[in-house]
């Protein structure tokens, strides 16, 4: 199997669970509505919709939402080029791997904000459960849906101890954001790069470096050049 095949079915993979768990959420919870995973406090799914970027960080109203969608579309088309000139350069499969995870995460939300406004009902709390092509129609236009968001983990919250500099007394929750699987993919991707990838660019940028100028100066301090001959007497 191809790394192009290997690529390409990883990306099939994540978007058919990410989209998989999006629709089923979108038409079994209403919003809000949560779920503790395997009994825990700390894990949950919890139904909210995210009209904004990644972990439920908003942007502009409308026009930031459009300009958003439009932004991840351009990314997505550099991502598909990007990868395609890494594998003709024969990177190593775990970095296109990792940009395969970023990829597939970017169109798994270009999906919802593309999409779900036009082919979904409104969801809305107490038993409000959003229906798939509903006679109504759906709840935006085109780029301007909201991303469905599930992953709950609020690991601690409380008060923080009094001796902590600037936020001593304070109450907090750890960890915040709710995010999906697209989110998740993005970030695996990213960080893998980042800490098991750096030594591939690396290696580019030294293949790109020109010679050094110096380097040039010292081989030439060594061409043999003609001496000057000595009288015999």
């Amino acid at each position: 199997m191809g790394k192009s095949v290997k690529i390409l079915a990883i990306i099939i993979l994540v978007l058919v669970i990410d989209q998989a768990l999006k629709i089923w959420i979108k038409t079994n919870m209403a919003y809000g509505e949560e779920f503790k995973i395997l009994g825990l406090d700390w894990a949950r799914i919890h139904f909210v919709e995210n009209p904004g970027m990644a972990f439920g960080i908003t942007f502009g109203g409308d026009y930031g939402k459009l300009l958003l969608s439009l932004f991840r579309i351009t990314a997505v088309g550099f991502l598909i080029y990007y990868i395609r000139q890494l594998i003709h350069s024969g990177a190593p499969f775990g970095l296109l791997a990792s940009f395969a995870l970023i990829l597939a995460g970017a169109i798994g939300n270009i999906i919802d904000s593309a999409f779900y406004g036009l082919i979904f009902s409104e969801s809305s709390y107490h038993g409000g459960v959003a229906q798939l092509f509903s006679a109504e129609g759906g709840y935006a236009g085109f780029l301007h849906g909201r991303v469905v968001d599930m992953f709950y983990f609020p690991i601690y919250e409380g008060v923080l101890p009094r001796w902590i500099p600037f936020w001593g007394g304070e109450e907090v929750l750890f960890f915040r954001p709710v995010f999906n699987v697209a989110d998740s993919s993005i970030t695996i991707g990213v960080l893998t790069i980042l800490l098991f990838q750096r030594s591939f660019f690396s290696s580019q940028k030294e293949e790109t470096t020109p010679p050094n100028a110096s380097a040039s100066v010292s081989a030439s301090d060594h061409t043999d050049t003609p001496s000057t001959p000595t009288n015999p007497d």
